[in-house]
């Protein structure tokens, strides 16, 4: 009779040991499975897994973890709810994350264009005309130096560096700041 006693105090023991755990780990692992777009039941499903592997390993002779049970559980759930979350072709989309946010009409300054414009036709029509068809235009080196009439590309990218430093130089002559560029 006293045999029988020992194996069920035991088993006892660890279902305490077990419930203790279910009371701790769970919650982490609902929080877990919530973040990554999981249900709460998807999260009871990863959890009674994760139980069942932490249940099954711990009955292996050699059984040894370096860390908490809670710790060890919470692993297993996380790695069982990625592999479930890659296999199920589950994505979160950006398209309607994107469609809920509304960006306010001012929420881009606005630029005076014609401060801007004042300060390109001071370096002289040949640089306004680069600029804007590089700048603007969006033309490709390439071509603006056939439209524009230079010998190579290589010219081109000279020439359109000179008008930048012209631009620059003019704007710290005039002590002009980003600011004064929006309206």
């Amino acid at each position: 009779m006293e045999a029988l006693a020992i194996p069920v105090a035991t088993l006892c023991r660890e279902a305490m040991d077990f419930e203790a755990l279910y009371e701790s780990a769970f919650p982490g692992v609902a929080r877990f499975v919530s973040k990554m777009n999981g249900s709460f039941e998807d999260a009871k499903d990863i959890f009674h897994d994760a139980l069942v592997i932490f249940h099954e390993k711990h009955a292996e002779e050699h059984f040894n973890i370096q860390s908490s049970p809670e710790a060890y559980v919470l692993g297993i759930a996380k790695h069982l709810w990625l592999k479930r979350f890659k296999t199920s072709g589950r994505h979160i989309s950006l398209d309607a994350m994107e469609a809920s946010i509304a960006i306010p009409e001012d929420y881009y300054p606005t630029v005076d264009t014609s401060t801007l414009l004042q300060m390109l036709e001071r370096t002289g029509k040949k640089c306004l005309d680069i600029l804007q068809a590089f700048y603007y235009e969006k033309m490709p080196l390439q071509a603006l130096a056939q439209k524009l009439g230079f010998g190579s590309v290589h010219s081109a990218t000279v020439q359109k560096y000179k008008c930048l430093e012209k631009v620059r130089d003019e704007v710290k002559n005039k002590s002009i700041s980003y600011e004064d560029f929006l309206e």
